[in-house]
């Protein structure tokens, strides 16, 4: 897969067949869209591309928003390379974009710069700058621009009734802490990546030693706080080592903010300075705070044995 950063005078030579949008987590529903793309492109002997932005459009408009992202850019660009994509047209977010009519867009950013021949929306997707024109606006100027317009239809969430969204599985991860339906939703585990920091050693003296995790992009939503069965992956290596993760500010030391804190099994050795993945798995339960350290402890050890038995 190619990725392609767009500005005003960058120009893609072939034809393709593309769809646009942030694709946030880009989620069943999205990969529904996407490949109809792929699927369209071989059918014609076009180029499938897909075009995103560089960050969320309302942190333009906005600088107080704070996103709460599903997905950075670079795990985008792997899940769409995995996907079969030709193309990741990135295109950087600013006032001026924002600006842009449905139709300036379709015209200058489309068909100008990227030979769009075939457009492909998502059930709901609009795009423009006030955002109140629709699909029979899009096929309209499709007619007059050379671009065939058609829309992929919706994937509904298990009560068969809401859409598969991203603003939905933010909800379900933030406020309840549900990363065991992501395989369904995204179709793989939710994931953070992070930098192991110096903490305060508490665990340790307690016979469970964490690593103290800073997520490297503070943009990334952080599940629900609790305990969980996780995954972790160091940096450089293949094997998936199991692990319990606490998510909190730890109550039962008057904790003042939020700690990422993971316990590797079975595992000894220096871990500060060093990248690890986490796949989230299960979430065990909510934290809470306990009247003495022997009763943590023997918190601390049923969870293992429960997150051991998770992973099985």
């Amino acid at each position: 897969m190619e990725t392609i950063y767009l500005n005003q005078t960058s120009e893609k030579s072939v034809a393709c067949v593309a769809t646009v949008g942030m694709f946030d987590g880009v989620h069943r529903g999205h990969q529904f869209v996407i490949g109809k793309v792929v699927e369209k492109a071989r059918e014609t002997g076009l180029s499938s591309t897909v075009i995103t932005f560089d960050k969320v459009p309302r942190q333009v408009l906005d600088t107080s928003f704070h996103p709460q992202l599903l997905t950075t850019l670079e795990e985008k660009e792997a899940i769409l390379r995995q996907l079969g994509v030709d193309t990741l047209a990135i295109l950087p977010f600013t006032r001026e974009t924002a600006g842009l009519s449905a139709r300036a867009f379709m015209q200058q950013v489309l068909r100008e710069q990227l030979q769009t021949e075939i457009l492909i929306t998502g059930y709901d997707n609009r795009f423009g700058h006030d955002r109140t024109e629709g699909f029979d606006d899009y096929v309209r100027y499709g007619r007059t621009l050379g671009i065939q317009v058609l829309r992929g239809d919706a994937q509904l969430m298990d009560d068969g009734q809401r859409p598969v969204s991203s603003s939905v599985i933010r909800q379900l991860l933030a406020e309840e802490g549900r990363v065991d339906l992501m395989p369904h939703y995204l179709t793989r585990f939710y994931q953070l990546r992070g930098t192991v920091a110096a903490g305060e050693h508490i665990g340790h003296k307690l016979g469970y030693p964490t690593a103290n995790m800073e997520p490297e992009d503070t943009d990334k939503l952080i599940p629900a706080p609790g305990v969980y069965a996780v995954w972790t992956t160091l940096e450089g290596e293949q094997q998936q080592r199991a692990a319990m993760m606490n998510i909190g500010n730890r109550p039962t030391f008057h904790g003042s903010r939020q700690t990422l804190e993971v316990n590797i099994f079975d595992f000894d050795g220096d871990l500060y300075g060093q990248t690890i993945s986490v796949s989230f798995v299960k979430r065990l339960r909510a934290e809470r705070r306990f009247n003495s350290l022997e009763a943590l402890a023997t918190q601390l050890k049923a969870d293992k044995e429960q997150v051991k038995d998770i992973l099985r």
